[in-house]
């Protein structure tokens, strides 16, 4: 026969040892005013040898609140990856919980959409949301929506995100100024962020350099991709390279010296996220960073105003991103 499972203290076994009403033992544990010094103490104590922990979805769920904040990421991003850490301290702060539901190869954007709704969830941050803007609308309207990390025209849909433009553009001043002029940019998969970051590099490289020398070479969000675009790099050398993000940038360091290339020596090179993995000291790679915290907060600040009414207006939060160089960026050789 199986052992029989302990039965969890509640909050009437709480009062019934300090001797006190449910009431009473309700109002100590939730620190509200009221209960007298030894009745307060009383109730602790009794709360501490019992192992008393409130239920707090019970408590919730009474008050039709859940206090949930959805959050979808894309696994294969370590930038998402730090954003949900950041995510979680932030709603931590202001008294509520979150719940993860990760993009992956059999669960699309529509399909964890539906899966925080399911648990009830009360706003949501989307991370780089792939959606229409009807369909992001029409979600808009059950609940509040942020969309994290690229700009959308969705009505009812508050965004927060880095200017990629300018990052891009920090990566290039920071080039020129160290004696590049043929600087290449490796683009990314299609999509909203790629065509800000491309449009920062053209505008950068035209206002500092001249129109002939823009040079974009096709690429994307990962490592192979990187390395694939690195082979197209070695047909129109270039004395530096920034990439759309850090992963593609790790592919055309792998590529580089494998190509008996070194960097910085050879060839300058700057991702974008400024990954942990950019902050390893074997790779040391200079990278635009996106600034997290401060997405973080801004994005759960956002939801939480709009689930408890002290804003109703659409807003979008653009923030200034920091160029972190590191030991991939040097003068151009002789």
């Amino acid at each position: 026969m199986p052992p029989s499972r302990p039965v969890r203290p509640r909050l009437a076994d709480v009062a019934a040892r300090a001797r006190v009403s449910t009431a009473t033992a309700s109002l100590v544990l939730r620190g509200r005013p009221g209960p007298g010094g030894q009745a307060r103490q009383a109730v602790l104590d009794a709360s501490r040898d019992l192992g008393y922990r409130a239920d707090r979805s019970a408590s919730l769920l009474a008050r039709r609140r859940t206090q949930l904040l959805g959050v979808s990421m894309d696994v294969s991003s370590p930038f998402h990856a730090e954003l949900i850490e950041e995510i979680h301290a932030a709603a931590d702060a202001l008294g509520y919980e979150v719940i993860v539901s990760p993009l992956t190869r059999t669960h699309d954007e529509r399909r964890v959409v539906e899966a925080l709704l399911d648990s009830r969830c009360e706003a949501l941050v989307l991370l780089a949301p792939g959606l229409s803007p009807a369909d992001l609308t029409s979600l808009a309207r059950e609940r509040p929506v942020v969309a994290l990390g690229l700009p959308v025209t969705a009505a009812g849909v508050d965004v927060v995100r880095a200017a990629d433009d300018r990052g891009v553009a920090l990566a290039v001043e920071h080039l020129v100024g160290l004696g590049h002029e043929h600087i290449a940019f490796v683009d990314g998969p299609r999509g909203t962020i790629s065509t800000l970051r491309r449009q920062g590099y053209r505008a950068a490289i035209r206002r500092l350099v001249g129109s002939h020398a823009v040079h974009v070479v096709p690429g994307g969000a990962t490592e192979d991709e990187g390395v694939a675009a690195a082979g197209e790099l070695a047909r129109t050398p270039v004395s530096a390279v920034v990439a759309f993000n850090d992963r593609c940038a790790l592919g055309v360091l792998d590529r580089l010296r494998r190509d008996g290339l070194s960097v910085p020596e050879d060839v300058s090179l700057v991702g974008y996220d400024d990954s942990p993995l950019a902050k390893l000291g074997t790779i040391d790679l200079t990278s635009v960073s996106q600034a997290p915290h401060d997405m973080a907060v801004a994005a759960v600040r956002s939801a939480v105003e709009r689930l408890e009414g002290t804003r109703s207006d659409d807003a979008e939060v653009v923030l200034e991103p920091v160029l972190v160089v590191r030991g991939t960026t040097a003068p151009p050789s002789a």
